[in-house]
């Protein structure tokens, strides 16, 4: 599932496509959405918007064509008339005189006004953003100091979109990992540094992938790993996808859980109790 980082970049992508171009066509795979094909065609985009795993296209008159890619979704930006190669079934198309956006195999899609919009249930639910730039230090630490979540396991805490919006399962891993924490914590288990640590990475990681396309290792040993030939796949992060692989930092091998149905990875030794 793309998680925060991929959807805002995704959305600054549509954003310089979009807003302020004269829209040709407007697709909807699903029959309820069909009627708004012709009256969306005839508008501008003012703002694309990236609100958690949310996208939000902002349009004119007021409606706004909410989405969400959920597992497989995906958007793709081609030139005018072109089409990418997939066997993707494609559920939405925005389509200006110079490029074309798509989104393909996403089922989450709604066209909302402002009222539905504010009353949508994922995004009246959604826990401060971590990409968003407006999302302070102070509020990320409030949450892991708040009562309501002290006592819930942190490897499903950090999945949990109400806690923190835009973390998902690599983030997961990356957090826990640079915060020193073991998967086995709770923040009621955390001293105030850990809590602090957990914080401050919930903010920098996802805003270094959102930055650089996904990268959450340290970027200095990042470029010391492309030095010598390391392909992205092994420098990418520091645990996750790691399995069986020495830590950067002890070298200690990583291991990989099962925690939530979902993977995890964490150092023994950087990450013990």
């Amino acid at each position: 599932m793309p998680e925060g980082p991929e959807i805002h970049r995704a959305a600054a992508q549509l954003a310089k496509v979009l807003v302020g171009a004269p829209l040709e066509r407007v697709f909807f795979a699903f029959p309820a959405l069909k009627p708004y094909e012709p009256q969306l065609q005839t508008q501008k985009v003012l703002q694309v918007q990236a609100r958690g795993k949310a996208m939000l296209i902002h349009f004119e008159q007021g409606l706004t064509i909410y989405s969400h890619n959920q597992l497989y979704g995906v958007w793709k930006v081609v030139k005018a008339g072109g089409e990418p190669v997939t066997a993707r079934q494609l559920r939405l198309g925005l389509y200006t005189p110079k490029k074309s956006a798509l989104l393909y195999s996403a089922s989450d899609i709604a066209v909302l006004d402002p009222l539905g919009l504010e009353q949508h249930p994922y995004l009246t639910r959604l826990g401060p953003d971590v990409v968003d730039p407006e999302t302070s230090l102070e509020t990320v630490l409030a949450r892991y100091q708040d009562k309501a979540w002290q006592r819930k396991r942190l490897i499903s805490l950090l999945l949990d979109q109400h806690f923190l919006g835009g973390l998902g399962n690599y983030l997961r891993s990356e957090i826990l990992f640079v915060a020193g924490v073991p998967p086995t914590y709770r923040p009621i288990d955390c001293s105030p540094k850990q809590c602090q640590r957990l914080a401050e990475a919930s903010l920098h990681l996802p805003r270094q992938s959102f930055a650089t396309a996904g990268i959450t290792n340290d970027l200095e040993r990042v470029e010391k790993l492309k030095a010598v030939g390391i392909s992205r796949t092994h420098y990418r992060f520091y645990v996750f996808d790691r399995a069986g692989e020495p830590c950067y930092t002890c070298g200690t091998l990583i291991v990989r859980i099962e925690a939530g149905g979902r993977r995890l990875y964490y150092c023994p030794h950087c990450q013990a109790h």
